[in-house]
Parts: structure tokens; sequence; C-alpha cells
């Protein structure tokens, strides 16, 4: 479930990265803060560090931005392990983490924890300032303190905003958010980069694609369309159906993420030491990298794999682009094969068939 890549196969070149040899000739169990590992994404990629021999603590607040149920039992689940330690308690916590940083000496940390979601930040803008901004510097000032060999924090391909040249790069410029919740990505993105220049820490944003899969959270778009269509209740297609995802499978997102632990960035001597496609800093050991599909599916094929995989035709109300969405997202992820030596290949009929098999099960519909 947590797949450490071949390191034979990796390509070579100025500042790839190499494994911390530190970390791997140690045969002492290894620990792992994962905030937010009730959620959807932080719960898998816990469960995957956890079968890989991790010990993992996990941080989460159980909010009620949907249904708790969903949480808890994810949280249950991971209890199971002997090796994972549960934390209930808001990441801004002022000290919470320099307590939790002091007492377990991380090496990785993989922070997941925060206000998801478009269209919430337009309604709620003060709990994505608290969740994503003060969170996050509390993270960073305990990583300051008590230094994990690599931090890694999540971003989201809706930093992207208004470009339209795609597939989306990680040297590109991203200056024009389109939404609240993609503004607090960024700012995220550069209080980490500020840390790593400081502070010399190795610290690596992933930004996700549009993902997917079993336990996944209710507002996302695979979970609103299987429900409304089992129900018989018809499902809103926003632009009119005008639309295209880098629609990203959960287990291959969790197996980019546990690839990329071991490839924590250095800090370059020049910036001509920065192989090309890299977007490894000039000034600091950090570096950006997408973790997508790298194919764009149409919003109507995606439906058209629900409706397949549930058996049924969906009813669907056509309507106009909604206030902060974008019609197309397209990871180029060439860096991530070249750091890892592989990317998420999982076509969309069979992650959609997995998810709802789940559905199907974990609700007896």
């Amino acid at each position: 479930m947590c797949p450490w890549p071949d390191r034979r196969q990796l390509a070579k070149g100025a500042n790839r990265p190499e494994p911390d040899m530190t970390i791997k000739a140690n045969k002492m169990q290894r620990t792992a803060l994962v905030t937010g590992s009730a959620g959807f994404i932080g719960y898998f990629t816990a469960r995957a560090l956890l079968d890989a021999g991790w010990r993992v603590v996990g941080l989460d607040a159980m909010t009620d931005y949907y249904d708790v149920t969903l949480k808890q039992r994810r949280q249950a689940m991971l209890m199971q392990s002997a090796g994972f330690t549960a934390v209930n308690a808001r990441l801004e916590q002022y000290g919470l983490l320099l307590d939790l940083f002091e007492k377990y000496s991380f090496d990785a940390v993989i922070h997941l924890a925060a206000q998801a979601g478009v269209r919430f930040s337009i309604d709620q803008p003060r709990s994505y300032v608290q969740s994503n901004l003060v969170g996050t510097l509390e993270l960073l000032e305990a990583a300051r303190a008590f230094p994990p060999a690599h931090t890694l924090l999540a971003s989201t391909s809706s930093v992207y905003g208004a470009n339209t040249d795609m597939p989306y790069r990680e040297t590109d410029q991203t200056n024009r958010q389109m939404s609240f919740y993609a503004a607090t990505k960024k700012a995220t993105e550069s209080m980490a980069h500020s840390y790593a220049h400081l502070y010399d820490l190795p610290i690596t944003m992933f930004r996700f694609f549009t993902v997917y899969g079993a336990w996944g959270r209710p507002d996302m778009a695979h979970f609103k369309f299987t429900k409304a269509i089992l129900e018989g209740n018809p499902i809103d297609i926003y632009n009119h159906g005008k639309m295209q995802r880098d629609f990203t499978y959960i287990d291959d997102l969790v197996a980019g993420i546990c690839a990329l632990i071991d490839a924590a960035p250095r800090r370059p001597a020049t910036e001509q030491d920065i192989a090309d496609g890299d977007s490894l800093s000039a000034v600091a050991p950090y570096r950006i990298v997408n973790i997508g599909n790298g194919q764009p599916v149409e919003l109507m094929t995606f439906i058209k794999a629900i409706e397949t995989a549930v058996g049924r035709t969906a009813e669907k109300r056509f309507l106009p682009m909604q206030p902060g969405d974008v019609p197309a997202t397209w990871a180029n992820a060439s860096l991530l094969e070249t750091l890892t030596g592989s990317r998420p290949a999982t076509p969309i009929n069979v992650g959609i068939q997995a998810f709802v098999d789940w559905y199907r099960d974990y609700y007896q519909v």
C-alpha cells in the first residue's frame, strides 16, 4: 500500500534527491506525524505508513465540516494498529505541536489537515485563516524547534487559478487564485518556503489534483453524484458539463506521498545546479511536486463512469459555472516520476467502480 521507489530507476541529474542514508541505514522504526489523519487522504496515508512499518501519530480535530461518523470510523480502524497514536485537537492550538514534536522526534511530517472546499471558503473565509494559515504556522514553528528529516505539506491544483497553459507545471507562475481557499493554500506554500530558506528545513509541497476514492468526503463530486443517482435525485452539473478534471485515485496519491518521503530536497549550491523542469528553490531545500494522473477527463465521461458502476442513468440538471471554480485542470506529473520512478495511472472506470462498490457496502444500498 505504501510502495517505496526503486532508487536504481531514478533519473540521474544535478540535485536529484538522494535517499537520506541516516534514515535508510537506521534499522529502528521510524515515526511520522500525519495531521488530518481521520480525514479522507490522511486516513489512507496513515494506514499506508503503518502497513510499511512506521509508527504514526495522527492529529485530527474531528470537526463537523461533514459527517463526523466517517471520521470516527476511519480513526477507529487506524487505532486497531498498535503503532498508531491518536491526538484529537486543533493544530492551531498554541503549543500543542511543539509538545508533540519534542516528545516524538518525528522522522517525517505529512501535513494534510486543512479546511477544504472551494465553495465553503466563499461563505466561511475565517475558518480557512485559522485552519490553513494559523495551523500551518504552528506546524512550521514546531518543525523549526525540532526539525524532522523531511516535512511534506499538502497544497492543491487550485493554486494554478486562472492559468490556461496546460498541463500545469510546478514552475508555472501561480499569482491568480480564483478562490479564497486557493489563496490560503498558496500562502502556505510561501510560508513554507520562507522557513525552508531561513532554517534549512527540507520541505516538499505536493499539489493534489481532484482526488477520489472510497471513504471520500460527502461534498466531493463522486460521492454526491453516486448518492443522488442511487436515491433517484437529480445531479447538478456546472458550466453545463463543459469541465475537465485530472481525477487522481486515492491509492495513487498516497503512493506518491509515501515515495516522496525519502526524496527530501537539498539546497543547491548555485541556481545552475537545478535540473531542467525541477521546481527546487535556488535559495532553500524546498520543492513543489504535482501529484496528478496527467490525463484530464471530461466531466460527462466521469459521470458516465459513475452511471455504469451504479447501473443507473442520472437525472441531470445543467447549471452555470460556480464562483471560484475553473473549467479545467491538468497536471504535468513528470517531476514526480523523475523523483520517485512512478506516477498515478489508475483508469477512471477502475477507480470509480472501486468507490461505488465501497459506497454500496458501507451504506448497504
